[in-house]
């Protein structure tokens, strides 16, 4: 691929809801690109940018992917998003280097949730987008009534660039709105110059006509000559509806048929002509002592290049894909990564489409690349010279919120999950995992159920070992509600040296402090100073399995009032067991409970979804703190028991039709109903029996 500055250069992210055709528009492209002799299709596994043996398998999008391809003399690097909630970490990659994204609507679905969400990402980042209403060809596509839901959605700035010819129910050609001209499709997917049909000429004007106001809205000189009567020239025609477009006050709607590649070389026409260039944005940077920088896609600038993805190939190694947003990349050069404060040898420096890497000496300001073998470098990081070391701001990621616990199918099979999912990570940073010390089980988060899934479909595959999924076990809790005294005594002859130790403790709750608080109170040498540390440790051991269900003891203090010695068979070991006889008898005696663990939870739904989720919450004995209200969603702050909220993930999901999102973290721990930890108790002792 030759090298083209950055205002020929267009970075487009791909975003819609899981179905839509991203990746068979793609496809599409990349024939009408010359970058393949022959589409492939999903069904087959034979498409160019899932190439993942689980998308393959699953036929769904699963990881972020780039396809560069030049098109006029123009690059345009499409950077494909899984459809599927559960990978919206590998969205936010994508936006992170994207100028700009074309969502696809499907034509006889119309605004899915998909489509809601996708505009909802786009918020934040601010990046400019339109739609393409995609599979033109069903029988049951609707230009019409998509178009109209999106007016109604987002408003008059929603406007069609295109209006798609239908006859006896075939798609068969399109109406250029901007230049008034009519196309049908021949061979090959090449166009002919037609007359604009007598059905669709006044709807063509009407749209002509609204693209007008739209830019005369981008100036004041055009605004100017707008009221004047004058017509605007071509070019201050295309310059506004471009300035319009760039921010954000223009939605364009285009249309095509992906698996039948029709229309699509119109639609890339139109994002090389209308959609914003590589150069449309300064970025910030921050120098090591915190200033800022501003970069320009200037090839000659100083080097800044961000790594968005990383793809983890058990045969390739680690294939990281970044953009570079000032400066050039070149092969065989050294560079310096100032998040890692490393530095890295640039080797087997490409442009990439799907898994295929083109292989290339630089990549410069505003495009995207791939780079092998990396050491230290993660998503996320910057690369920059070591004389002028610059940070680019990271990817925000969504926060795991769903957890299960892994095993391996083979015992002993532990540590080659570990190895496995340390691998993963460095792919997908959205996920953690980590050993709960207190219930002995490898614990998994993520975003939902298929993300869980498709790692443990990759642990097998990739690396070789095999893992099932559970809930987890909750980590509960005990503790006593009075105050006790309870005497604790060890006596043992055998011949020669005995074992004597006698001790009188006190328990009382502590709810100041988790830990146990250990204090002694003896008077007159009852217990001499030199056994003190033993009983501590025996209380200490002791606490890590309660009376009631063997769950670890919290907010217990423990004083040590009196007791006795023998002055020949008293021993550290005999104090420590006499420790933990007193533990026993006084807990029992201390009305002992079971606590449970309570998360905060933030849940963001529809405004239509309130009264459903509020019930839910009620169901599972929640407590809801406050409610805010943003646009048309609602943000509801509830306290809920952690063991109640194992499969919420997909439950919301469900409840929300994948509408609803929520955040979970450790709250504090509560005590739990009798008639819950009766259950939980009685469930231990029959796992207690089995064993």
């Amino acid at each position: 691929m030759q090298k083209y500055t950055a205002d020929r250069v267009r970075n487009i992210s791909l975003l819609g809801h899981s179905g839509s055709g991203k990746t068979s528009f793609i496809e599409a492209v990349l024939f009408d690109c010359g970058n393949i002799d022959r589409m492939g299709k999903s069904n087959d596994g034979t498409l160019t940018m899932d190439f993942d043996a689980e998308e393959i398998r699953r036929h769904i999008t699963i990881n972020t992917s780039v396809a560069s391809c030049e098109w006029r003399n123009a690059v345009i690097s499409f950077i494909d998003t899984p459809g599927d909630f559960d990978f919206m970490g590998e969205v936010q990659q994508a936006l992170r280097v994207s100028g700009a994204s074309l969502i696809l609507v499907n034509a006889k679905s119309s605004i899915e949730v998909g489509v809601e969400k996708s505009v909802r990402y786009l918020q934040r980042p601010g990046i400019p987008y339109g739609f393409l209403i995609n599979a033109m060809d069903d029988e049951n596509a609707d230009f019409s009534r998509c178009l109209l839901d999106l007016k109604n959605r987002y408003g008059r700035n929603v406007v069609p660039f295109v209006l798609p010819i239908k006859e006896n129910g075939k798609f068969v050609g399109l109406v250029n709105v901007i230049t008034l001209k009519a196309y049908r499709f021949a061979e090959k997917a090449t166009v002919k110059e037609c007359e604009i049909p007598a059905e669709y000429r006044d709807l063509a004007d009407q749209y002509h006509s609204e693209l007008v106001e739209q830019a005369a809205e981008s100036s004041d000189e055009l605004m100017e000559k707008f009221f004047s009567g004058e017509e605007f020239s071509a070019d201050e025609f295309t310059e506004g509806l471009k300035e319009r477009i760039l921010h954000r006050h223009l939605l364009p709607v285009m249309a095509c048929a992906a698996t039948t590649n029709s229309g699509v070389s119109t639609v890339l026409d139109l994002l090389l002509d209308y959609f914003p260039a590589a150069t449309h944005k300064v970025v910030q940077a921050l120098t090591p002592d915190g200033t800022n920088v501003e970069l320009t896609s200037d090839p000659k600038g100083p080097l800044a290049a961000l790594v968005f993805k990383t793809i983890a190939d058990p045969f390739v190694g680690k294939i990281s894909l970044f953009r570079v947003y000032s400066g050039s990349l070149k092969n065989g050069t050294t560079v310096y990564n100032a998040n890692r404060n490393k530095e890295e040898r640039i080797t087997n420096l490409s442009f990439i489409v799907g898994k295929k890497q083109y292989e290339t000496k630089e990549v410069t300001a505003g495009d995207i690349g791939a780079l092998t073998k990396l050491t230290d470098t993660q998503t996320g990081d910057t690369l920059s010279e070591k004389a002028h070391p610059l940070s680019l701001p990271s990817i925000v990621l969504p926060s795991p919120c769903f957890s299960m616990a892994i095993y391996p199918v083979k015992q002993g099979e532990e540590e080659k999950i570990a190895q496995g999912l340390a691998k993963l990570k460095e792919e997908d940073p959205t996920f953690t995992y980590y050993t709960n010390k207190e219930t002995k089980q490898m614990i998994i988060s993520g975003l939902g159920e298929m993300q869980l899934d498709v790692l443990v479909s990759k642990l097998k595959n990739k690396y070789k070992v095999q893992a099932e999924l559970q809930e987890p076990k909750v980590p509960y809790r005990e503790t006593i509600r009075k105050k006790v005294k309870a005497q604790g005594k060890h006596k043992k002859q055998s011949g020669g040296h005995g074992q004597y130790g006698d001790v009188w403790v006190e328990f009382e709750p502590n709810p100041e402090q988790e830990d146990m608080v250990f204090e002694e109170k003896v008077f007159g040498g009852a217990v001499p100073k030199n056994y003190f540390p033993a009983v501590e440790k025996g209380l200490r051991e002791a606490c890590k399995s309660g009376v009631l269900a063997g769950y670890p003891v919290v907010n217990l203090k423990a004083t040590l009032v009196d007791g006795s010695y023998h002055e020949v068979d008293s021993s550290e070991m005999a104090f420590k067991i006499a420790a933990s006889l007193a533990y026993k008898a006084g807990l029992e005696k201390a009305s002992p409970v079971l606590m449970e663990p309570y998360s905060a939870v933030e849940i963001h739904v529809p405004e239509s979804n309130m009264g459903d989720i509020m019930g839910d919450i009620n169901k599972r004995r929640g407590r809801i703190l406050g409610i805010e209200h943003k646009a048309d969603f609602s943000v509801i702050s509830t306290e809920v028991p952690t063991s109640e909220m194992a499969r919420y993930a997909t439950d919301l999901r469900s409840m929300t039709q994948g509408r609803g999102w929520y955040t979970i973290s450790f709250l504090r721990y509560e005590q739990m109903p009798k008639e819950y930890a009766d259950k939980v108790i009685a469930a231990k002792a029959a796992e207690k029996a089995k064993d």
